[in-house]
């Protein structure tokens, strides 16, 4: 691995910041993110890799070749690693669709699209609609806005897509349409469809949309990357590419974003350092048949050629349930408003919950004995701890320990598995801003009870499990900040976070946004941390932290390092 090489021989260092602060980060409690005294404020770097940490002697390492960026007191942090960030999805929704996220109404809406310009392919491509924001009234009026062109509408969540008459009229959906299982097609009191389709039922629309050109799916990548880059993100994990991936928001998350991102890596034009988890059936209806069929493809092998600390292929997404919104996550206890989605369910292949179970237990086999990872969308109590049993009763628990399977979402109807989570080695990778954004409709769906144990971040970190937090992207903003205020205050739409049990320390949150998300990578011995010998991958803000985690977002990025090469800075 051509960055493996460590410096340190003598020879000067090739880059040094000084003038910073390093600050203690880590999930135990007792550290202080914000203290400055006794803390390093000089980093040197060679050949990819950190070589020294101390202060401002290691000024005395540089000669006449030396980069010398000087950090004017701002903090220096590990590079952030979005351990959960739809990479393609966020790319393609930022720049080939029409931004609805900040509509208002339904009417700002319908108003957007009908002045919008349609693509070359003559579509209306849209995304970013927010039912938390906006509700469902009015929503009907989409269906005959542009009556001559198609359009298709995604929503913020991924979940859901809206298309209107035209679009059904294109992709002949009539009436006839059947249910899908794990999924929701929308429809009418006469039984016809109505534009609205949710989760493996999006496969019906996102099956039939024009491809996106490869030119724009690159360039599209690149300046995404860029705009990561600006933020201070090195590394990132892109949960679901592959043929599965269709069914994803933006329908832009199959093989073609995948092999694109490995000529990017064999280009040298892939300054991320990229994870992806391969989807084979999409976000319902995934059997243990797509599961052995997907890891007996090529796709498992694509990368292999390139540096997997750059790009890497490390195991499979599986869809278990749907989201709470859709009515379609799994839970013990029944939706808290009327509707007729009683405790949801697994979105697996199979006729009943038992056989869905089976079916999740044999899809995790077949992952765990490939010795590839696994995360699993699970977003209802029931979900997770189908998850958490199908672990504990792989054959080797040891090798399944060694492959870190993780729960991505996570809902515990009682904290006392986050106990047996930590012993299996189950990792937690959840979303504290989509929490912070959807905490009203979420109080309303799941009762102030279950809202109120939603991420418990501060027990699972306490009980030893690997906790990473990730933004969800195109669900939320791609800034970490966010995330890290979310998990801080616990504030939501529903009201203050005071006094919440649940909240982390500034420490603890930085810490999952770096460190815990390297072990999920298996690159806890390259990335995450500041120490001699690691990935000179380093996020550099203008000022140090403050007491009042609020003020991240008066803090921005001034420069970004990758493998000690300066991939962004500021102004």
């Amino acid at each position: 691995m051509g960055e493996n090489d460590e410096g340190g021989d003598g020879m000067a260092a090739q880059l040094i910041v000084h003038g910073g602060v390093v600050p203690e980060l880590g999930l135990d409690s007792g550290a202080n993110a914000t203290e400055v005294a006794g803390r390093p404020s000089a980093v040197a770097m060679s050949d990819g890799r950190i070589t020294a940490i101390g202060g401002e002697e290691l000024l005395q390492l540089a000669d006449g070749s030396t980069r010398i960026i000087d950090a004017q007191g701002g903090v220096i942090l590990p590079g952030i690693n979005d351990g959960h960030l739809h990479f393609a999805a966020s790319a393609m929704t930022r720049y080939a669709h029409l931004q609805l996220k900040d509509a208002q109404s339904w009417q700002e809406v319908v108003d957007r699209i009908e002045a919008a310009s349609p693509d070359p392919g003559g579509w209306v491509r849209a995304a970013g609609w927010d039912e938390a924001v906006l509700g469902t009234d009015g929503s009907e009026n989409l269906a005959t806005a542009r009556p001559d062109t198609p359009v298709v509408a995604f929503d913020a969540s991924g979940h859901q897509v809206m298309v209107n008459d035209e679009a059904l009229r294109r992709m002949d959906l009539g009436e006839k349409v059947p249910d899908v299982p794990g999924g929701v097609v929308g429809r009418n009191h006469d039984g016809s469809v109505n534009g609205r389709f949710a989760d493996a039922a999006m496969r019906l629309v996102n099956d039939s949309l024009p491809p996106f050109a490869e030119d724009q799916l690159r360039q599209a990548f690149l300046r995404f990357q860029d705009e990561l880059h600006m933020l201070g993100v090195t590394s990132l994990t892109d949960p679901g590419l592959g043929p599965g991936g269709r069914t994803l928001m933006a329908a832009s998350c199959d093989t073609p974003s995948l092999q694109i991102l490995t000529e990017l890596a064999r280009d040298g034009l892939l300054s991320l350092r990229v994870n992806c988890l391969l989807l084979f059936a999409g976000t319902g209806g995934e059997s243990a048949q797509s599961v052995r069929e997907g890891l007996e493809s090529a796709l498992p092998a694509l990368a292999e050629d390139v540096d997997p600390l750059r790009l890497r292929i490390a195991g499979v997404k599986v869809f278990a349930d749907g989201i709470p919104r859709s009515g379609t996550a799994w839970f013990h206890d029944e939706y808290q408003l009327p509707c007729s989605h009683g405790h949801g369910a697994l979105v697996l292949e199979g006729t009943s919950d038992e056989d869905r179970v089976d079916q999740f237990r044999a899809i995790l086999a077949q992952i765990d004995a490939a010795g590839l990872q696994a995360g699993v969308h699970a977003t209802g109590d029931a979900a997770t701890e189908a998850f958490i049993e199908a672990v504990e009763s792989l054959p080797d628990p040891r090798g399944a320990k060694n492959n870190r399977h993780y729960v991505i979402h996570g809902a515990f109807a009682d904290n006392s598995v986050l106990q047996r989570m930590a012993r299996a080695g189950i990792g937690y990778s959840t979303n504290p801003s989509i929490r912070s954004e959807a905490g009203a409709l979420m109080q309303r769906l799941l009762g102030q009870q279950r809202f109120e144990a939603q991420q418990p971040l501060a027990t699972a970190a306490e009980r030893g499990v690997g906790v990473s937090l990730a933004s969800d992207s195109p669900v939320t903003s791609p800034d970490w900040r966010q995330s890290v205020i979310a998990a801080v205050t616990r504030n939501t739409s529903a009201g203050p976070g005071d006094g919440e049990p649940e909240r982390l320390t500034q420490a603890q949150a930085l810490a999952m946004m770096t460190q815990t998300p390297a072990w999920q990578d298996h690159a806890e011995q390259d990335k995450g941390w500041i120490r001699e010998g690691y990935l000179a991958d380093l996020c550099i803000l203008r000022d140090p932290l403050s007491a009042r985690v609020e003020e991240l977002l008066n803090n921005p990025t001034s420069y970004t390092i990758v493998g000690g090469n300066v991939v962004y800075e500021r102004g």
